[in-house]
């Protein structure tokens, strides 16, 4: 009976990464097109986030057929929680990342020109491809890494708010562009959370402590 539950263990692990992959995949694609405004790019991570939907419903029932068919001990319940946690997480970076991309899709040209904007998209990038490698790699270390990284997104986010509030007082007829804009970074800040909260659930997995816990 065990043996099988550890068999099973591995196989959600297996599509944890599978969702991660194409998580990175769609966010990868969305910045991509965002700052070369390419509408293929953004056409191509509004097609993956719908795959994402699809695995995160898949995660969801192993989780849940593991948890009624088996009897996981202390640390298997840990793992368990914190994946059915975990895919919800992934599941609204995906959301933000197809949302940054249909936005691409009407917004005329690329963002390349922003600075902090291009910044805080390769520091989002680098927040989700290190919490799902810390779950992979069980390396509570990165996760905190990451924990602490988000002060960076939020200052980038700052700093790109104060640039679009320049740019709309030099042009004011840009307006609806710059809001656009703006709403492209929320997106961004908020992978940045969703990232944290995966380590934060990596974290869990790993101690049986959770961040919240002990703010």
């Amino acid at each position: 009976m065990r043996n099988r539950f550890d068999t099973q263990l591995v196989e959600l692990n297996n599509e944890l990464i599978a969702m991660g992959a194409l998580c990175e995949n769609t966010i990868a694609s969305a910045v991509k097109s965002l700052l070369t405004g390419d509408a293929k790019l953004a056409a191509s991570a509004i097609r993956i986030d719908q795959e994402i939907d699809r695995k995160e419903r898949e995660i969801e029932s192993m989780c849940l057929k593991l948890l009624l068919q088996q009897q996981p001990v202390a640390s298997d319940l840990r793992l368990i929680s914190a994946v059915l946690k975990m895919i919800t997480d992934i599941e609204r970076i995906g959301d933000q990342a197809s949302d940054i991309a249909e936005i691409v899709t009407y917004l005329s040209g690329a963002c390349s020109h922003n600075e902090h904007i291009e910044q805080m998209a390769q520091a989002t990038i680098k927040m989700v491809t290190d919490s799902l490698d810390a779950f992979v790699r069980r390396d509570l270390t990165l996760a905190w890494s990451v924990i602490e990284y988000d002060d960076v997104v939020d200052d980038l986010f700052a700093q790109c708010k104060q640039d679009l509030i320049a740019d709309i007082a030099k042009n004011p007829e840009e307006g609806e562009r710059v809001l656009d804009i703006l709403m492209i970074a929320k997106y961004l800040e908020r992978i940045g959370d969703h990232a944290t909260n995966i380590a934060e659930w990596v974290e869990f997995s790993i101690t049986g402590a959770h961040k919240s816990a002990h703010d």
